[in-house]
Order: structure tokens, then C-alpha cells, then sequence
């Protein structure tokens, strides 16, 4: 899974496989594309490096970088 750095309105793109499942506004969001991938949310670490790559930040980020 690839979570893309923050946008203008603090969401992240998220994907799976090459797959866009949608736009991630903070963890919780996240969690639900976990759940509908099949994994178990309780379960699952959000800064697991082997499950997750972080673009433009970590699992606390979810403002926009400045250019």
C-alpha cells in the first residue's frame, strides 16, 4: 500500500497494487481501506514499512509540504 504526501486539503491519495482506493483525509480513513483490503485493522500497524510506504511523511502527517 502507498499513501502519497498531503495535499491542499490535508487528504492523501492511497493505493494498493497500482490501484487508487480513494483519498485519505487522516488515520481513521486509512484504517477503512485496510479493512476493505482484507486486513484486519486492529491488527495492522500504520508505520509498518513492509505493509505501508509513506511518501511525504509518516503516519502523523497529513499537512501539506511547502514549496
Amino acid at each position: 500500500m502507498v499513501v502519497y504526501p498531503a495535499d491542499a486539503q490535508r487528504g492523501r491519495r492511497v493505493s494498493c497494487d497500482g490501484e487508487i482506493l480513494g483519498h485519505a483525509l487522516g488515520p481513521g480513513d486509512l484504517l477503512g481501506f485496510l479493512r476493505r483490503a482484507g486486513l484486519d485493522p486492529d491488527t495492522v500497524r500504520l508505520d509498518d514499512p513492509l505493509l505501508i510506504e509513506w511518501r511525504g511523511g509518516g503516519p502523523a502527517d497529513w499537512t501539506p509540504k511547502q514549496g
